[in-house]
């Protein structure tokens, strides 16, 4: 249990103190997002922090020792995600050719686990649906990285597994560079490695619960665990078919967007998006089979 502690305390100030180097290399490569468009920001910001995070991870991975048989695979994957994103980040890829390894990054990590076919397909979906969902809600300083932290805040409470707490302190070392006055982005590749590691660790943690699970529970449960970047993302392209536009087309209609141009501050917006995720997943650790209460008894 200490070691678990001391890799946590390790994964903080990894996050803390290689953010800003990776500032630097940014600038220094030229791995900046500019202001226009759809962007709210005023100035070029470099997106350094996903190197942070996909490098601290990786390190954790492979100097923990074995918390669980899921760190290899997650590992691997998370390396495929993370280096298609940011080569996304430094010259825009096809939409389809990051689908295709965010698929087999997918398949990758869930391949392995002990449950019947349907079920690794419907993971598989799942996991590559929230690898992307968590791109979309990257809108706005420290959003991305506070929904990770509650997600894996829920998940270490509810769930137990020691692999969490690490994750803990680099996600949150690294918030402190992006939330309230942000020095660098994630980028692609640092957003879509939270959605993968997030969606694939909660696979490989509650797959026990799953036997004899049916379709339509499986889905729902699924659904709210994905919580507010899963559901934001399915309202949102539902809302563009409405209106007869590409369900991927990108526009200010996310959860975090029109609050802010309802004029609540960018505080605000993570106090009401971070409560709604806690809710939604808590919804789906009940619907799991897990209940808070007895769980604090």
């Amino acid at each position: 249990m200490f070691s678990v502690y001391l890799f946590t305390l390790f994964a903080f100030l990894w996050g803390l103190v290689g953010t800003p180097v990776a500032i630097a290399l940014a600038r220094e490569f030229r791995l900046l997002d500019k202001p226009g468009g759809r962007k709210k920001h005023s100035v070029t910001m470099p997106r350094g922090a996903g190197i942070v995070l996909w490098s601290g991870y990786l390190v954790w991975a492979l100097f923990t020792g074995n918390l669980g048989v899921e760190v290899p695979y997650i590992a691997t994957g998370a390396t495929l995600i993370f280096l298609v994103g940011y080569m996304d980040d430094m010259h825009s890829l096809p939409p389809l050719f990051r689908m295709v390894f965010h698929i087999v990054a997918a398949v990758w990590v869930i391949y392995p686990l002990p449950v019947p076919l349907w079920q690794r397909v419907l993971l598989i979906f799942w996991v590559t649906g929230a690898t992307n969902a968590y791109n979309l809600i990257d809108g706005m300083d420290g959003l991305c990285l506070t929904i990770t932290l509650l997600t894996s805040l829920c998940a270490f409470f509810m769930l137990g597994s020691l692999s969490w707490q690490p994750f803990c302190g680099l996600v949150f070392g690294v918030l402190l560079w992006n939330f309230p006055s942000p020095r660098t982005f994630l980028g692609d590749g640092g957003s879509t490695l939270l959605g993968y590691i997030c969606s694939a660790e909660l696979a490989w943690s509650i797959f026990p619960n799953l036997f004899d699970t049916g379709f339509i529970r499986l889905s729902l449960i699924l659904l709210f665990l994905g919580g507010v970047p899963v559901i934001d993302t399915l309202v949102a392209m539902t809302r563009r078919v409405l209106h007869k536009k590409s369900p991927f087309l990108p526009d200010r209609g996310h959860a975090h967007h029109k609050l802010q141009d309802a004029g609540c501050s960018k505080a605000v917006v993570l106090v009401i998006l971070g409560i709604a995720h806690i809710v939604v997943m808590g919804i789906g650790y009940r619907l799991l089979g897990l209940d808070i209460l007895e769980i604090l008894h």
